[in-house]
């Protein structure tokens, strides 16, 4: 299998993951239930959840007025960028 569809594949399913546990963060939030931790949000989007943690942030309106969350998203996001292009430069040479 070509390595684009390969980490095609893992972003979407990552990010199908993550909205999924934003989702249900969200709802517990409401319930006044036991609540995701926010270290595994940001696993989630370092591990390449970060798209599906974006749509999440804009679609259910979660965790996005979080001045602390969102600086330590931005930075999980930015790492993850960092990884695969070095990856990507890895894998061009």
């Amino acid at each position: 299998m070509n390595a684009l569809l390969i980490i095609a594949l893992v972003y979407g399913c990552m990010s199908l993951a993550t909205y999924v546990v934003y989702a249900l963060d969200k709802s517990a939030a409401r319930r006044r239930r036991r609540r995701v931790p926010e270290r595994t949000l940001h696993l989630l989007a370092l591990f390449g959840g970060w798209p599906g943690a974006l749509l999440a942030q804009h679609y259910l309106r979660h965790k996005s007025s979080k001045g602390g969350f969102l600086r330590l998203f931005w930075l999980t996001m930015l790492l993850n960028c960092a990884l695969f292009t070095s990856l990507g430069w890895q894998l061009a040479s």
